[in-house]
């Protein structure tokens, strides 16, 4: 017999349509939904807080109060790297899992560009968003390390807000559960479940956010470029690692004991080991 946790929330079963735009010459209807606002919002919120770091020139004291970019740049940035996470986070949603997961799906190119169900790889988005700095350094001949510092620590606030609106969409729900606040989410069985998307919301958007802005604020990290963005790395990786051990997955590679997502983030401390090198080779000199 089951034993049932002796606190059982509710899903709040919101709807994830916020309002639908009825059809108006032949086009339509639109639907509104919170997914396509939460991307907005973590969007727009990590811009101001980027033109907020940016003119804080305390940060900046080793570059004579220069930010990697002016306010400018970061406005002409938001449309790239607006790109990158969308296009990013598509594709790599398709390679990563569609393709190899549901072939009966994403094997039809119509349903690639079907992003209001959802359907984002944050590994796909990270690497948009890489090629996105890349470009955009060499074009306005910028120090891509340090625009990769910058931007780093606004990323939490996007992750916050994408977590968030998968539960609202009720997907990405964890493994049955009897702690108190197990949740039964629709789709998902009778069973009471870990709220997993709030879990990573939590490490992934609050706890990061906080540690990144603890490193630049109070111990300087901006001064040797790299150390955020090596931070970023290895605190995400280390955050999904334990949080897809509360997530339900069908994404299992290997022996079963591994997730998709759990190799991927492993594969990320590589890049912060190499990032940390490269912020301890440029430190500040001696006074």
């Amino acid at each position: 017999m089951q034993i049932l946790p002796a606190l059982l929330l509710t899903y709040p079963q919101i709807d994830p349509v916020i309002f639908e735009i009825p059809e108006v010459f032949g086009l339509g209807p639109f639907a509104i939904r919170w997914y396509a606002i939460a991307y907005i919002a973590g969007i727009l919120l990590g811009w101001w807080y980027a033109v907020r770091l940016s003119r804080s020139r305390t940060l900046w004291t080793r570059w004579g109060g220069r930010p990697p970019m002016t306010d400018r740049q970061i406005d002409d940035f938001i449309v790239w790297v607006t790109l990158g996470i969308i296009l990013g986070g598509r594709i790599g949603y398709i390679l990563f899992y569609g393709m190899v997961y549901q072939p009966e799906i994403y094997g039809n190119p119509a349903n690639w560009i079907r992003i209001w169900e959802g359907g984002m790889s944050f590994h796909g988005g990270l690497i948009g968003v890489i090629v996105a700095i890349v470009m955009f350094s060499i074009l306005a001949r910028l120090d891509m390390v340090r625009v990769g510092d910058l931007v780093a620590s606004v990323v939490p606030i996007g992750l916050f807000f994408g977590r968030i609106a998968n539960f609202v969409n009720g997907e990405l729900w964890g493994k049955p559960a009897d702690v108190p606040w197990a949740m039964v989410f629709p789709h998902a069985g009778p069973e009471p479940r870990h709220p997993s998307q709030l879990y990573e919301a939590l490490l992934e958007g609050v706890v990061l956010f906080l540690i990144l802005r603890l490193l630049a604020t109070r111990f300087r990290a901006f001064d040797r470029p790299g150390a955020i963005i090596s931070a970023f790395l290895f605190f995400y990786g280390l955050f999904r690692i334990v949080g897809e051990i509360y997530r339900e997955s069908d994404q299992l590679i290997g022996d079963g004991t591994v997730s998709m997502g759990q190799a991927l983030s492993a594969a990320m401390f590589a890049g912060a080991a190499f990032f940390a090198w490269w912020a301890w080779r440029h430190r500040p000199a001696p006074a």
